[in-house]
């Protein structure tokens, strides 16, 4: 049951919904033989860590369908903005409004006419013939983990069931082409308050792999790729040939027939033990210029990551930025990142650096085509400045951004009004945006999976719509 409350910041209102009590209600669970309590268990005891995302990997393909479209893109990298971006501050600037509306930052013009953005993005104007703007994105969630839930799975959450992010989908309907997990966030999956698990009720295998540290540090290590105090590979070989060997005796007692390894264990031990793997995440590999070209900020790097990544076969990749919920101090935290910088180290120019690299660097490898790159938050911020110099929450209108994998650039589609208040044109819904990357991705959104107790579910809702802009 949803119901309404109003929430009060700022000296703004907007209403957001909420779940009601439904303890009575419980959630599916996935069902776990024994035998593979056994071995996820035993993978455990190798000091792995990864058990359950190889077995689970292999019950998820086997749910699969076949998409019957042709997919353009190959990989997706998602930057998510987590906290709400203000679109007055980035791809939808208002330079003709009232001031508390415009707020404190110009616009500048982009290399497609008619087109203008936010002063701290030059770069990406730069480059605007290969990207897509929706200005009419529009939500009824104005509540971080709500509206997060909404734009990284096109349905509304419910108290019932938990959908799965694109990556989970993603994850669930692609075959392995890589030792790498087919779902990656950099550098961690803590979104919208981090509540979601980003499967929803797929297996546990489509779950994202967390690298859990920052690329832009120099310390920086990722979690779960290397043995635990006390391991080594000699002793790493003697447990799995331990588990092996109680695995072919347990499968003796159920069937006649039984093999000499565990797919899924051979899988983990090869990721902890690959070097290539581990090469994959080594950004002392890219050349100085590379590096600096990205910026040295977290979402920089975490962007140079990602290209390494879909490069080596992730098909799906999610860059976290935290940081956009600014209800205060706007410009400082926007542009300048702190006070008294002499150069722009905000938020939007670490976007911009990392974002016009991303495309830059994808083109010049000749993989811009067949990768799909996705910008966007849970929802914007309100048309007026608050008396604490920030902007509240505000799904009523706000924007995303798309480049590359298929998608038709040099456009705007859909307006807000005169204030960015509310959509003048062309509304575009969450559910219509999950539905236009799944077909860019080759899954048709009509596509059927199934829940842990059978229960079919489309990827996408029955009431999405294309964005034939976009496709083309």
């Amino acid at each position: 049951m949803v119901g309404w409350v109003v929430i009060q910041r700022g000296g703004e209102t907007s209403g957001t919904r909420i779940m009601k009590n439904t303890s009575h209600l419980s959630r599916p669970r996935d069902v776990v033989a024994r035998r593979d309590l056994m071995r996820i268990g035993s993978l455990s005891a190798l000091g792995l860590g990864l058990g359950d995302l190889f077995q689970l990997r292999r019950r998820a393909s086997a749910n699969k369908q076949n998409s019957t479209l042709k997919a353009t893109a190959k990989s997706c990298v998602l930057i998510w903005l987590d906290g709400g971006p203000s679109h007055l501050e980035t791809f939808d600037v208002k330079p003709d409004a009232p001031k508390e509306v415009r707020g404190p930052l110009d616009s500048i013009a982009t290399n497609v006419a008619g087109i203008r953005i936010s002063e701290c993005l030059p770069r990406t104007a730069t480059m605007l013939d290969k990207v897509a703007i929706i200005r009419s994105m529009t939500s009824p969630l104005g509540e971080h983990n709500f509206g997060t839930h909404y734009l990284m799975t096109g349905y509304e959450p419910t108290a019932v069931l938990e959908y799965p992010t694109f990556g989970a989908v993603v994850a669930h309907t692609r075959d392995a082409s890589s030792v790498l997990p087919p779902h990656i966030a950099v550098p961690e999956f803590r979104v919208g308050g981090g509540r979601m698990n980003g499967g929803g009720y797929l297996p546990a295998a489509t779950r994202p792999f967390s690298v859990g540290g920052d690329p832009a540090k120099s310390d920086f290590q990722v979690r779960n790729l290397d043995f635990y105090r006390g391991l080594n590979v000699t002793r790493l070989d003697r447990r799995r040939q331990f588990v092996n060997a109680l695995n072919d005796f347990g499968d003796g007692l159920e069937r006649q027939t039984s093999t000499s390894t565990d797919s899924d264990l051979d899988r983990a031990y090869q990721l902890v033990t690959s070097a290539d793997a581990k090469a994959a995440f080594d950004l002392s590999d890219e050349p100085r210029n590379v590096r600096q070209r990205y910026g040295s900020k977290s979402i920089g790097q975490s962007c140079l990551l990602a290209r390494r990544l879909v490069e080596r076969g992730v098909p799906f990749v999610t860059v976290n930025n935290r940081g956009w919920d600014t209800h205060d101090n706007l410009y400082t935290r926007l542009k300048e990142g702190y006070t008294g910088a002499k150069i722009g180290v905000g938020l939007i120019p670490s976007l911009d650096l990392a974002l016009a690299a991303l495309i830059e660097d994808l083109e010049e490898r000749s993989m811009l085509g067949e990768t799909l790159i996705v910008v966007m938050g849970e929802f914007g911020r309100t048309p007026k400045l608050n008396v604490a110099g920030g902007r509240d929450h505000w799904p009523r209108v706000f924007s995303a951004l798309l480049a590359g994998g298929g998608v038709s650039g040099g456009q705007v589609i859909g307006s807000s009004d005169s204030v960015g208040e509310s959509p003048r044109d062309r509304p575009v819904t969450p559910s219509d945006l999950a539905a236009t990357i799944y077909s860019l991705l080759g899954i048709d959104p009509n596509t059927e999976l199934h829940t842990s107790d059978g229960r079919p579910v489309r990827v996408s809702p029955h009431e999405a719509t294309l964005i034939s802009e976009i496709i083309g």
